[in-house]
């Protein structure tokens, strides 16, 4: 009509603008903000599930800290007595009276003892306490769960742990017990001692890692034997009494109201013969001017005042089974320093070492 009106009075047309539309066209309309919308929501979900799966893995290792690591003194693959631990006959001789403490308690009592809540074991990375702790858990035939300190570990992660992310997962995919929160608590190793059914071994090891705050934290589990789980309103109270022993390679002051409540016994770093005796137990066949000369030079490298980070026994075995293995000479040993890097950490001590070791 607007055609043949504008046909018959050309002076007064009627002007307009016309688009074909579709059938679809409100679909058109609204596909890029849908678009846009789907691509935000599964982005959303797969930056959420990289999170969840980052905060689960790392939750898992806290409550799991040192499980792969965890050993017991009945594992036959490795059994650790006193006769295996290599010379430190006076450290060997205290841990003994220790021991006869620890196994017969009411002895001491009916003397007026007060049972201690650990055994500390102080020195020099390499001193051997890790191992006397084993040959200890030998000695009286006890299960050892060993909890291994880091920097960033709380005293929370030895009682246990609420895996609220699992819980969270079972939640979206409709597992069954959800509403089960002690499904989702794990505990931790000092945990797992007081669950046991009979009287384990604990080494807590190097809990000079830990912040300064750690050990008082352990202060009163250790003292009542018990704690308190508030997602679940239960009392954990151990079966037993574990025997702790807590190792300390003396980097920090520990709080004097710790230390009160442990005996205290220091593992002196070994003399030559010591180490000697300690390496020819790891190395019966070496040879004897090879391992005169490397003692030496070890020995040396500890009396330099400049070094930052002195050798320890273990970098010395390390030391000595790479000479071997490269085939180095006793003559050709302090003249050309092979495998340095070896033994010595830093790049500092690198530089002292050379200048003072000739």
């Amino acid at each position: 009509m607007v055609r043949e009106h504008n046909k018959t009075n050309p002076d007064a047309q009627i002007k307009y603008n016309y688009e074909a539309g579709t059938s679809n066209s409100w679909l058109f309309s609204i596909l890029p903000s849908a678009l846009l919308t789907i691509g935000f929501v599964v982005l959303m979900i797969i930056m959420f599930r990289k999170m969840s799966s980052s905060i689960s893995s790392e939750n898992n290792r806290a409550m799991n800290f040192g499980k792969a690591r965890v050993k017991r003194a009945d594992d036959e693959s490795k059994k650790v007595t006193f006769k295996d631990v290599a010379g430190n006959e006076a450290a060997k001789q205290d841990l003994t009276e220790v021991v006869d403490f620890l196994r017969n308690p009411k002895k001491y009592e009916k003397l007026g003892a007060k049972i201690p809540r650990g055994v500390l074991l102080a020195g020099e990375p390499g001193t051997g306490k890790t191992m006397l702790a084993e040959a200890v858990a030998k000695a009286l035939g006890k299960k050892l769960i060993i909890w291994n300190i880091k920097s960033t570990t709380k005293a929370q992660e030895g009682l246990y742990m609420y895996d609220t992310i699992q819980r969270l997962y079972d939640g979206q995919f409709g597992e069954e017990g959800v509403d089960d929160i002690a499904k989702y608590i794990k505990l931790g190793k000092l945990g797992e001692a007081f669950e046991s059914d009979e009287q384990v071994i604990l080494l807590i090891d190097e809990i000079d890692k830990a912040d300064l705050e750690f050990p008082n934290d352990l202060l009163w589990e250790l003292d009542q034997m018990e704690f308190y789980i508030h997602e679940t309103k239960r009392t954990v109270k151990a079966k037993n009494r574990p025997i702790v022993i807590i190792t300390s390679n003396a980097e920090k002051e520990l709080p004097d109201a710790f230390l009160r409540r442990c005996i205290f016994h220091y593992i002196d770093f070994p003399n030559p013969e010591l180490m000697e005796e300690i390496v020819r137990t790891h190395y019966p066949n070496v040879e004897d001017n090879l391992l005169k000369n490397a003692m030496q030079v070890f020995y040396d490298i500890r009396t330099i005042r400049d070094i930052r980070k002195k050798p320890s026994t273990s970098e010395l075995i390390d030391w000595i089974n790479a000479l071997q293995i490269g085939g180095i000479s006793a003559d050709e040993l302090r003249a050309k320093l092979p495998f340095l890097g070896v033994v010595v950490k830093k790049d500092e001590d690198l530089e002292a070492v050379r200048q003072e070791i000739h």
